[in-house]
């Protein structure tokens, strides 16, 4: 490890673009995974732990990383998967691992609360998940938020259409209490569905490039759990493409200067049951009296991302292409 490199836990709920994030993070001579906590979310929850696990494996890390089971229900809401874009198990509908690499021996927010409290200012928490272990780790530890260095959350959508309903991005839909709890009590930046949307695209002919192109045993698996994702986009929307939130996130985290615009505002999120479940309020005009504390990517880099995950596809490490 070197004196730049950032130790960072990552909550998933490890689906297609979950494991793209932890593959850029394992590849990544930038960052230092102390640990991967596994959150109720994408897919049935056994099958979210086998999948973090193939892929550290893939990524040959799987010794050196290891996998916290965390919560494997929201704080309070029911919730559905999301295997109907991500595929039955959650790897594209092809791959159904069953690694027989052990779990840690800690639930997953006490593994967070533990480490932040044994290395206070030291760790970031790289957020890809509904909320629900942060949240839990905050009821345990409401010093959390003084104990991180930083916090990068995946989620909700800042004054724009949602994916699961009209009104809410997914993993804030999953658990919008645990959702509520975090952005009210954790300073953070937070890559939305709308920068997601905007700026992490990759259109039919680089998804050829990446899923033919690129004869790489991650070449082949980012085929695999990209193929239910565009099937899905082409049937509802009429677009060969797919977006990266997860692996998106994780470059800027690599590479901060991804993030190309951003701004700091006041965020409530709505936790009533309904059609505005899980929505994020996003105070841009600056109208309410809320505190502005969570950072709002607004604009990202498409261009260095995707030479990024190129390099990662094809075995180098993603700030390669930087240079």
């Amino acid at each position: 490890m070197t004196e730049q490199t950032r130790r960072v836990i990552v909550d998933t709920d490890t689906a297609g673009d979950d494991t793209q994030a932890l593959l850029l993070a394992a590849a990544s001579e930038r960052l230092d995974v102390e640990g991967i906590t596994i959150c109720a979310g994408n897919v049935e929850f056994e099958h979210q732990v086998e999948n973090a696990k193939y892929t550290l494996d893939l990524a040959g890390v799987a010794d050196d990383v290891t996998v916290y089971e965390g919560a494997t229900e929201p704080l309070l809401a029911t919730h559905d998967y999301a295997d109907y874009i991500h595929g039955e198990g959650g790897l594209g509908g092809e791959r159904f691992p069953d690694t027989g690499i052990p779990s840690g021996d800690q639930y997953g927010p006490d593994f967070i609360v533990e480490q932040a409290r044994a290395n206070p200012g030291e760790l970031t928490l790289v957020c890809i998940a509904p909320l629900t272990n942060v949240a839990l780790a905050l009821q345990k530890e409401p010093k959390l938020g003084d104990l991180l260095d930083d916090v990068w959350v995946m989620g909700g959508n800042a004054n724009c259409c949602g994916n699961v309903t009209p009104a809410a991005e997914y993993n804030f839909w999953v658990d919008p209490h645990a959702a509520k709890m975090v952005v009210d009590e954790l300073d953070m930046t937070l890559f939305d569905w709308g920068v997601t949307v905007r700026d992490t695209a990759f259109d039919g002919d680089t998804l050829d490039e990446f899923t033919a192109g690129i004869d790489t045993d991650l070449g082949e698996f980012f085929g695999e759990v990209a193929t239910s994702v565009r099937a899905f986009n082409r049937e509802s929307f009429g677009e060969d493409t797919t977006t990266q939130p997860d692996s998106g996130m994780m470059a800027a985290v690599i590479e901060p200067s991804l993030v190309v615009e951003a701004g700091r505002y006041h965020v409530e999120v709505d936790d009533r049951d309904g059609l505005t479940r899980g929505y994020s309020v996003v105070d841009e005009n600056d109208v309410t009296d809320g505190e502005p504390r969570t950072t709002v990517v607004e604009s990202f880099d498409n261009a260095r991302f995707e030479a990024m995950f190129r390099a990662m596809l094809r075995g180098r490490s993603p700030e390669s292409a930087l240079d």
